[in-house]
């Protein structure tokens, strides 16, 4: 068996300030980036952050100085950028859920969610397939079917595979029957993104219930967040998936040492090695995901 990594290089949360290793600026990411590819990374998913704060962005320019640095190194590697951005919801309370609270709401219709992936033209982006709480408080990661299908049109149009992001089961039923409809292009490429509160917990059991509802023609990676990033480097070949590591999902190598994304992925090679497979190079990535490469 041979599986590949994903390296999810910098995510939105409010990371930035917790480790000097969390890229921010458009040149910081597309060099973390690279450097994890250089580490043995096949694939890199990209978010970016307003550079002067490290908030969570979503403007097309920052996204195609990301990818532009990336394509015009010597390294190559998938590109794969987020579409999660614009659908965030934060209620006002839990008395008085409205007005919304306008600071963290970020809301966005189906075309400008997916603005820079027309623009940039990435091998893979990233379709969250649900709606969640999502942590503690009052934010709602919001995703309705109507959106969904509408994004997924369009990137499907727009020649990009989605990486459909399934953080419960029932995101899980929903994408099959979005696939039954026609709106993926095979094989079907899913994230099984478990331990995130209040998703579908990272047990095995949980695991396996995923797993062995996942189409047998569909591709797949799983990943939890924390402490049990690295251990879910193992769980997921075992499952039978591939592998997402990087400092999105989780800061430390090891308890008290702050990771670089390159060390996480030498970390998952070292893991995978060990279990005796072997790792996929992007272009045996691009060859059995059938992407097509532009830029």
């Amino acid at each position: 068996m041979s599986v590949f990594i994903t390296c999810a290089v910098t995510g939105s949360g409010d990371t930035a300030g917790k480790s000097d290793h969390v890229p921010v600026t458009p040149e910081e990411i597309a060099n973390s980036a690279i450097d994890a590819a250089k580490a043995g990374a096949a694939v890199v998913h990209c978010h970016v952050r307003d550079p002067e704060t490290g908030a969570p962005g979503r403007d097309p320019d920052l996204y195609r100085e990301v990818v532009d640095r990336i394509r015009s190194s010597d390294t190559d590697v998938v590109v794969n950028l987020t579409t999660g951005m614009g659908g965030d919801i934060v209620i006002g309370s839990a008395e008085a859920p409205e007005p919304l609270d306008v600071e963290g709401t970020d809301l966005a219709g189906a075309t400008e969610r997916i603005d820079h992936i027309r623009e940039c033209l990435p091998e893979i982006c990233t379709l969250d397939v649900g709606t969640m709480n999502f942590g503690a408080g009052n934010y709602i990661m919001a995703n309705t079917t109507a959106t969904l299908d509408e994004m997924a049109s369009q990137i499907q149009a727009a020649g990009v595979r989605p990486e459909l992001e399934l953080f419960d089961t029932g995101h899980l039923w929903y994408a099959r029957d979005m696939a039954d409809r026609g709106l993926f292009d095979g094989p079907v490429l899913a994230q099984l993104c478990m331990g995130i509160p209040w998703g579908a917990p990272n047990d095995l059991n949980t695991l396996m219930a995923m797993v062995n509802n996942i189409p047998d023609d569909w591709v797949f990676s799983a990943f939890s967040i924390g402490q049990h990033q690295l251990r879910y480097v193992a769980a997921a070949v075992l499952a039978g998936g591939n592998v997402r590591v990087g400092l999105e999902d989780n800061l430390y190598l090891e308890r008290g040492v702050l990771a670089s994304n390159a060390m996480l992925v030498e970390r998952a090679v070292q893991i995978i090695e060990a279990m005796n497979e072997t790792i996929q190079t992007p272009a045996e990535v691009r060859e059995n995901l059938n992407l097509t490469k532009h830029g």
